[in-house]
């Protein structure tokens, strides 16, 4: 008879993020879906798996709107998670303030700070795009029109990130260009 073998630490890393993503993103729900908000960072997660993410960069997946969208700080990412995975989540979190300017200030300023980000952290970002373009452009409204233009000059600082998402990333911007700006 063979038994299972031990779990390795990164499987239990990415147990204690997706707990952590699922309770502080509780009663958070997607705007234009409704569905629980976690859905969506599993959704990240899973894509940036299938591609052969590594236990980080799944866990950054799970973790990449918990500071941006609750209470919680990168200091809790670091102290819960390290280093690695506090500096991926911090990568994927806008660096914009309200009170740096209008949107399209604050965009740009978060574009820029992710033309920086590393190869693995911009594939990260990629499966984020896919998710919220395929919400945005299936269930939203006219917020698409503004949405779309900004996604698409972001996808020209992300190109580093992988070849397969960026592709599907493409494809649902194009896809939703051709709904709602053609």
């Amino acid at each position: 008879m063979s038994f299972p073998q031990p779990q390795t630490e990164a499987p239990s890393i990415l147990l204690d993020a997706c707990a952590f993503a699922t309770r502080m993103h509780a009663g958070q729900h997607r705007k234009y879906t409704g569905e629980p908000y976690v859905l969506h960072c599993l959704e990240v997660a899973q894509m940036v798996a299938e591609v052969g993410g590594t236990p980080t960069m799944i866990a950054a997946a799970l973790l990449h709107d918990v500071v941006e969208d609750t209470d919680a700080s990168i200091e809790d990412v670091r102290a819960r998670f390290g280093e690695e995975i506090a500096q991926a989540v911090a990568w994927l979190t806008d660096v914009s303030r309200p009170e740096d300017g209008n949107r399209a200030v604050r965009k740009a300023a978060d574009r820029d700070h992710l033309a920086q980000a590393p190869a693995d952290i911009k594939t990260v970002k990629l499966a984020d795009v896919i998710s919220n373009t395929r919400s945005i452009v299936d269930d939203g409204d006219g917020f698409a029109r503004v949405y779309l233009r900004e996604i698409s000059d972001l996808l020209d600082v992300l190109t580093e990130g992988h070849p397969g998402l960026w592709q599907k990333a493409k494809a649902e911007v194009d896809r939703g260009v051709a709904k709602w700006l053609a």
